[in-house]
């Protein structure tokens, strides 16, 4: 199993930047995919960026070329840098992992992110 614990949320104003961390433990060898995914209240949780095992990286089209998801290998940590950040950006950001020849899937307990003026 994986375990993902989530970081670096907060109150930012219309424009700024803040950068998530999701640490990961447990069987990390066997993570196929991670990904960040957000909850606004009210609606669906959706994908937001995703980095394969391989580096590739796909977002969802409302924050292309404003955020940009990486990881450190030898840390065991994906981020999400945002930039440009607008109010609606607002949601809690959850981290997902998805691992084993099953591809279960794991989830952190998410970070409240607040685009406010």
């Amino acid at each position: 199993q994986v375990q993902l614990v989530e970081s670096g949320g907060g109150l930012v104003q219309p424009g700024g930047s803040l950068r998530l961390s999701c640490a990961a433990s447990g069987s990390i060898f066997s993570i196929n995919a991670m990904g960040w995914y957000r909850q606004a209240p009210g609606k669906e949780r959706e994908l937001v960026a995703i980095i394969s095992r391989g580096g590739s990286t796909n977002y969802a089209d409302s924050v292309k070329g404003r955020f940009t998801i990486s990881r450190d290998n030898a840390k065991n940590t994906v981020y999400l840098q945002m930039n440009s950040l607008k109010p609606e950006d607002t949601a809690v950001y959850y981290c997902n992992a998805v691992s084993g020849p099953y591809y279960s899937s794991s989830w952190g307990q998410g970070t409240q992110v607040t685009v406010s003026s």
